[in-house]
């Protein structure tokens, strides 16, 4: 998981949670908002979970969010590892880095957002052509959804 920021044409910040799959680097979810405080993130996990079930680990940098007594807690409860990057590593969270660039080069650099309902329909529509459609390397030159399905 990791977090980017960006700007509407206004001038007023939004952010994104970013989750991904490294096993089929599957984009799982972009959450967008004004503020994603930790009990937001809690509560994206609780879909994924719901959608996909309980993860082993999570890798995340140390970010407030992800060093907060809640999600920290959170992650107990459910037995899952939090794996921490060493700060100012972000190559050690490699494949969310990956995603985030390509997230930034293609959507959020491409276009001017007036409004957040307009930045979440396209990182909808982009997290659907990712997953189905964008062959990787590292999967034998297949989507993500396609690999998983293998």
């Amino acid at each position: 998981m990791d977090f980017m920021t960006d700007s509407l044409v206004d001038g007023r910040g939004f952010r994104l949670l970013n989750v991904i799959d490294d096993y089929n680097r599957e984009s799982l979810w972009i959450e967008i908002d004004t503020s994603l405080p930790s009990l937001r993130v809690i509560r994206v996990l609780e879909k994924i979970v719901e959608m996909r079930g309980k993860p082993q680990k999570i890798r995340v940098n140390n970010g407030p969010e992800f060093i907060s007594d809640q999600f920290q807690q959170w992650c107990r409860e459910r037995n899952i590892q939090l794996q921490f990057i060493q700060p100012g590593k972000p190559v050690q969270n490699a494949f969310i880095e990956r995603n985030n660039g390509s997230l930034r080069r293609e959507l959020l650099d491409a276009y001017h957002f007036f409004t957040l309902a307009e930045i979440r329909l396209m990182a909808e529509e982009w997290k659907d052509d990712y997953n189905r459609s964008r062959p990787h390397q590292a999967l034998g030159f297949v989507p993500p959804l396609e690999f998983f399905c293998k």
